[in-house]
């Protein structure tokens, strides 16, 4: 086929070198495949080597506790993707030796990994034949082929899955692989560079001049704004930190203690000195959090005041040895703004 011949070509000139297309085994894959999900590219490869170097093998991830994970997983965001990781390497260690399953229904029994992550892993590890369909194939397959079907509406995935069926070759690793690469490098969001693009010749929203209309899709809900004060409670040059509970918006992480206006409007009348900070934001798929930090001074005298707050696990810690815990993004940016104010 023309269309192979193409892709394939191209992917192999092409290509860029990273470090988990230097090893093929179904592990390391996986967890490339797991970082690079709403991460770019180069954010991830630092983090993938550390990751690895200190977990090389499915079993030693699955040995780990969970906080090491957190851990060595902090800074790339969106720990749930950590939490299912460590879930299915256990399922993997125990369940099938340390094997990754190549039977899809085995496959789908594994926590966090979805149709994409299957398809991925099962067609680069072991060139099998399963597409691996994201928002960059998506993206190129809408363009070449003129597919109107909204890639917002989740259905619509399997629409793209079968394209990808009927084109793929025997080399299934590089095709997935090649469809991605294409996304990512040329066939981009905007201004796609389509006088580089190997599919140009049968391209048909080039041919129309109808790029950039492609792939149709639905607006995003607007995010709908939370209000918090988050407390920066200080013993001399110590910050206290809690652990998120265990589930809901950044489960099992650290921060520092949210609470609502109205809480904060009864609770600082019987403080003697604070200190307000200016507005923080942090916006998640479907929530924006809006946190103003109130710097106060923890004290034997004050203790009182915070009793029902500081219920859950908590510690007081220097700012040296912030870095031993995973602390979500959103409560970095409200720690940042301490140092600033220092």
């Amino acid at each position: 086929m023309k269309y192979t011949t193409y892709l394939l070509e191209w992917f192999d000139k092409n290509k860029r070198q990273m470090p988990w297309r230097e090893r093929s085994d179904a592990y390391s894959i996986w967890v490339s495949e797991v970082m690079l999900q709403q991460t770019q590219v180069d954010t991830v490869r630092p983090y993938y080597e550390r990751f690895m170097e200190r977990f090389p093998t499915v079993h030693d991830l699955a040995m780990a506790t969970q906080e090491e994970v957190y851990t060595y997983w902090q800074g790339l965001g969106y720990y749930r993707r950590a939490d299912n990781l460590h879930k299915g390497a256990k399922v993997v260690s125990e369940q099938y030796n340390g094997i990754f399953p190549t039977d899809p229904k085995l496959v789908k029994n594994i926590p966090g990994i979805g149709p994409y992550t299957m398809g991925a892993v099962l067609s680069i590890a072991f060139n099998l034949p399963y597409p691996a369909v994201d928002g960059n194939v998506m993206r190129v397959l809408s363009r070449q082929f003129l597919i109107e079907d909204d890639i917002a509406i989740p259905k619509t995935r399997k629409i793209f899955e079968e394209k990808v069926m009927v084109l793929m070759p025997e080399d299934a690793r590089n095709f997935n692989q090649a469809l991605m690469e294409l996304g990512a490098l040329i066939c981009t969001p905007k201004n796609p560079k389509c006088e580089s693009c190997p599919m140009k010749p049968i391209c048909m929203a080039y041919e129309e001049g109808v790029q950039i209309e492609y792939p149709v899709k639905s607006s995003k809900t607007k995010a709908e704004p939370d209000f918090y004060k988050a407390l920066i409670l200080k013993q001399g040059d110590k910050i206290y930190l809690e652990k998120r509970p265990e589930e809901g918006l950044l489960a099992k992480l650290w921060g520092v203690p949210l609470i609502t206006d109205v809480v904060w409007e009864k609770m600082k009348s019987e403080l003697v000195t604070f200190e307000v900070l200016e507005q923080v934001q942090h916006v998640f798929t479907h929530r924006r959090w809006l946190m103003t930090p109130i710097v106060i001074e923890y004290t034997t005298q004050n203790a009182k005041i915070f009793e029902e707050i500081l219920q859950g696990e908590g510690v007081f810690i220097v700012p040296e040895g912030l870095k031993n815990y995973a602390i979500a993004t959103a409560f970095k940016k409200v720690l940042r703004k301490l140092q600033e104010n220092i």
